[in-house]
């Protein structure tokens, strides 16, 4: 069982849900295949203030892009310049983005740079996870972090100078192909896995289009059939996300988090009868050495002596009875009656999970 005594601090929040209320298809799900795409580079980052790297690996990287250039430096320089830094570039690609648009980029050292404010990262192709280069970075870099250091050593920093971001950065050079509209149905996922939640949007869909046009696949899929004419799909899915379907409520659960303590629970948290027998056990420790003098007459040392003070207090443990099948309510108003603090709420829900009491999923994280 997870001690949480030890948090000073604990505070708890009641998720108590209302009624289900209509949601639109949109906010729920999501079309399958049409998703954003990670890409990721490395280039160099130019034009700092004697803040860049220190590391070989970055030399060789600007030997590398000057040959390219058609500038060969001898064999035993070392170009080494604290004005230039390695980075690595991440984006994300949008679904349907087309040549020529543009995309946002994020742009990291990874050398032993101090600061990337005041540089212009160099055009960087930027790869997807199948090796091919999607887009091409390159611009100046806008850094919300600000480093600065003395002679004497003292130094200040400003949330983080080492990371910076280019808005529209990057242009995409190739698109991804998408399955919109490859195939004669449209397949729409949930946000948040749910059969009944699934049979609802299928039905909201069927009145609207017709028997038989939507059927739930699993938990998390429902599927459509769309038109054969890709021109008419848009207007179709924009028809289909907007209609609105009913969620149903979550299932009955208890979050614990370990870290800080916070305790979320919904309404659907059912306890069976049973009775409650809740104390608290408080042992205090305290320490008072004593020092022992010898007499400045005598052959002797001072001798610091311990001594330990226990105070054991225990307060009188408070009994309550829960009917049954009682809400959330009625826990929470128990709970409070005999002055339980939320540690104590989770210990109580814990040993009623062990004795079956608990019709709900207790979860840790």
């Amino acid at each position: 069982m997870m001690n949480l005594r030890s948090f000073s601090i604990v505070v708890l929040f009641l998720a108590i849900s209302f009624s289900a209320q209509a949601e639109r298809i949109k906010d729920i799900a999501s079309i399958y295949g049409v998703r954003s795409n990670q890409l990721v580079g490395y280039g160099l980052v130019v034009g700092l203030n004697k803040s860049g790297d220190k590391t070989k690996f970055t030399g060789q990287s600007l030997r590398s892009m000057m040959a390219r250039l058609g500038i060969n430096l001898p064999p035993g320089i070392d170009p080494k310049s604290k004005n230039i830094a390695a980075v690595a570039v991440h984006a994300d690609l949008p679904p349907f983005s087309k040549p020529g648009q543009t995309i946002d980029v994020t742009v990291s050292s990874i050398g032993d740079a101090k600061s990337l404010r005041g540089g212009s990262l160099l055009m960087t192709p930027l790869k997807g996870a199948d090796g091919q280069i999607y887009a091409i970075a390159q611009g100046n870099l806008v850094v919300g972090g600000l480093s600065a250091s003395g002679a004497d050593g003292s130094s200040l920093t400003v949330n983080n100078p080492s990371v910076g971001r280019i808005a529209g950065g990057a242009t995409v050079e190739r698109s991804v192909p998408s399955p919109f509209s490859q195939h004669n149905e449209l397949i729409f996922n949930l946000h948040s896995p749910d059969f009944t939640t699934a049979n609802r949007m299928a039905e909201a869909i069927n009145r609207i289009l017709g028997a038989n046009a939507a059927n739930a696949i699993d938990a998390t899929s429902v599927r459509v059939g769309a038109p054969r004419d890709v021109s008419q799909r848009v207007t179709f899915v924009s028809m289909i996300e907007n209609i609105n379907v009913s969620p149903d409520d979550a299932p009955a659960r208890i979050i614990v988090n370990s870290r800080t303590g916070t305790v979320v629970i919904n309404n659907k948290v059912r306890v069976q009868p049973v009775a409650v027998s809740h104390g608290s056990l408080t042992v205090t420790i305290s320490e008072n050495p004593q020092v022992s003098q010898p007499n400045v007459l005598a052959d002797g040392a001072t001798v610091v002596t311990p001594q330990s003070d226990i105070k054991v207090e225990e307060e009188k443990p408070h009994m309550f009875v829960f009917n049954p099948g009682v809400d959330l309510n009625e826990i929470v108003d128990a709970v409070n009656r005999v002055g339980a603090a939320p540690s104590d709420l989770v210990a109580i829900l814990e040993a009623l999970k062990a004795a079956g009491a608990l019709r709900a999923e207790l979860i840790i994280i």
